[in-house]
């Protein structure tokens, strides 16, 4: 799993803009009117960085529906919303938790970040716990630290860079979770969010 403390810090933000071109045909027997132009809104990304990487033009918090996330399980009032500027790259960044139970604590709780670095840069960082997979026909990757005690996170490629999930499944009293339950319907969560991008 990309650690998120290393992937995070600011910097300044920066405008896209589209222009629209409009053509029009006309016929000589019909007199010619005043044509609406149509405009086109760009998102001010909410981070930037001082590469010359791709902005990142999918940002968790504002392109999942909340009522997807619900859905699948998360509080979407709940979330919280990140960004990591980095510099050299960016990660924008969305946390949602299940609802609490019963005890009060968190069953578990899913990050998802999007970053304009690529996949291979990812796989070299991780390698070892990283396993080549595809997601709806995407490559990705799934990774699974041993040392995390409950993190399964897959890793998209995007044409700016990749999407991570990363779900954190959180031991009830004194009882860990077991490994074998780290993923369970982990690929059906990605899969289903991964036409969001």
């Amino acid at each position: 799993m990309v650690d998120s403390g290393d992937h995070m810090a600011g910097w300044e933000y920066a405008a896209l803009t589209m222009t629209s071109v409009v053509l029009v045909g006309c016929s000589a027997n019909t007199a010619t009117e005043p044509t609406p132009t149509t405009t086109t809104t760009t998102r001010i990304p909410r981070v930037t960085d001082n590469s010359v990487r791709p902005p990142i033009t999918f940002d968790p918090c504002l392109d999942i529906p909340d009522e997807a996330m619900e859905e699948l399980g998360y509080d979407a009032r709940d979330k919280d919303v990140d960004a990591y500027p980095m510099g050299a790259y960016s990660f924008l960044g969305c946390s949602y938790r299940s609802p609490a139970v019963e005890n009060g604590l968190r069953q578990f709780s899913l990050s998802i970040l999007a970053g304009n670095v690529t996949l291979d840069e990812e796989l070299a960082k991780v390698g070892d716990i990283a396993t080549p997979t595809q997601i709806n026909g995407r490559r990705a990757l799934l990774e699974i630290d041993e040392s995390s005690s409950g993190d399964c996170t897959y890793v998209l490629e995007t044409e700016f860079g990749l999407v991570l999930y990363c779900r954190t499944h959180y031991k009830l009293g004194s009882t860990p979770v077991p490994r074998d339950q780290w993923c369970i319907d982990m690929e059906h969560l990605v899969a289903t969010l991964e036409s969001y991008l």
